[in-house]
């Protein structure tokens, strides 16, 4: 073989084409070369990536959403754009995404609230379920074509993600239950566990039970053996509240919550699983119990506004905690992610014997239907922030696979 040939052979361009424009052909190059199959392996040490060997039909270009001004509202800050298919490297994984979750900090992000130093364009989602369709050659000493993962990753809106392969969880299907588990079940397992130090017989108050995270709070806290209040705001939810356990769902559009809960807990909650912000929490900080603890795992009532912050009466909050041996502290997931792999692979075990509700929304029940294709993840957030949602919302971004292979 020529010394150009061979320089050919280790280019990354003509890897993608023997891998890509002509997958499940017998190995020819552009030049005409016919090459044994022998040296693709050889030259995959030098190139890097094997790709849609099973002929899974990976396109030319995607579409992915970006955040191209930072805006709180999302429709605003976001757009849609088609670019080409990455292609991933040594150690990384070509994952075609099935489900996205969606995430009331996804607006956070998209106004720039959590690195004020990236500046836009930059990849909106967080998380993401799907098949492996590609991946470097490093990557396929763990993982191999047509495996199903999971990722809690920026950039998952997309129709393809590059992920690293030791940042990826191996699921044994591809489920939106599963996508439940990476940001809404991981924050109520690890703030809890870490932040809570919950004992048999507490009373724990959790704000928006019915929704992503607050689903897991209710269930992990009764678990415990709590008393478990979850806040809610329809029958509908509280009727789903209590099938998960919970002991006193209250629907505050009908019942005063405030009063509620001095009359029914006089002597306070012991534990507040909070994620509303404003009033909700100075409730909150109101109703706690001597050693009581407040976790706040975010504000969402606050959200859309230009500052991101809900008003909220604190200048009394330091004699309100001293009178009460009281705490509250705040929980931030990337800022606990040595936690994480432990925290996976414990609700894992939990969803694999039935002891633990999974409830999925993808509104299927919408007038405008399912929430289907890439596009469709701005009626999601709409739907989520109009506090329609039961359960965690998530977004089919496409069907399953149809394999063209003839192997």
């Amino acid at each position: 073989m020529s010394t150009s040939s061979l320089l050919s052979l280790r280019s990354g361009t003509a890897v993608l084409r023997l891998f890509g424009a002509r997958r499940g052909g017998k190995g020819a190059l552009s030049c005409g070369l016919s090459v044994p199959a022998r040296h693709y392996i050889i030259d995959m040490s030098y190139s890097a990536h094997f790709m849609d060997y099973r002929g899974t039909s990976i396109p030319g270009s995607m579409k992915k959403l970006v955040v191209t001004k930072l805006s709180p509202h999302f429709r605003e800050a976001v757009s849609v754009q088609t670019v080409a298919v990455p292609t991933p490297g040594n150690e990384e994984l070509l994952v075609r995404n099935r489900f996205v979750g969606i995430n009331a900090s996804d607006i956070n992000y998209s106004a720039g609230r959590y690195d004020p130093t990236v500046k836009p364009p930059f990849d909106a989602g967080f998380e993401g379920i799907g098949e492996v369709v590609g991946l470097g050659l490093r990557a396929s000493s763990e993982y191999t074509i047509g495996d199903t993962v999971a990722y809690f990753r920026n950039g998952a809106f997309a129709e393809y993600t590059v992920v690293p392969a030791k940042e990826s969880v191996r699921i044994p299907l591809v489920k939106p239950e599963f996508l439940t588990l990476l940001v809404s079940g991981a924050t109520a397992y690890i703030a809890l566990k870490r932040l809570g130090d919950l004992t048999k017989g507490e009373t724990v108050l959790v704000t928006a039970a019915a929704g992503g995270t607050g689903q897991f709070a209710v269930q992990f806290a009764k678990q415990a053996g709590c008393h478990v209040i979850g806040t809610c705001s329809s029958n509908e939810k509280a009727g789903f509240l209590k099938s998960i356990g919970c002991d006193r769902p209250i629907n505050y559009k009908v019942e005063n919550l405030s009063e509620t809960l001095r009359k029914e807990y006089p002597k306070g909650i012991d534990v507040v699983y909070e994620s509303v912000g404003g009033s909700t929490l100075e409730l909150a900080v109101n109703c706690l119990a001597k050693k009581g603890r407040l976790i706040v795992i975010g504000f969402i009532s606050g959200y859309q506004s230009a500052s991101g912050i809900p008003a909220f009466k604190g200048a009394t909050l330091p004699v309100k905690l001293l009178q009460k041996s009281a705490s509250m502290r705040g929980f931030f997931l990337p800022h606990f992610l040595s936690d994480y792999g432990e925290a996976l692979a414990k609700m894992m075990q939990l969803m694999a014997k039935g002891k633990l509700v999974c409830e999925v929304d993808c509104g299927d029940l919408v007038e405008e239907g399912r929430f289907s294709g890439l596009e469709s993840v701005f009626r999601a957030v709409d739907y989520m922030y109009a506090g329609k949602n039961l359960g965690k919302v998530v977004v089919e971004v496409a069907p399953a696979a149809q394999s063209t292979s003839k192997l």
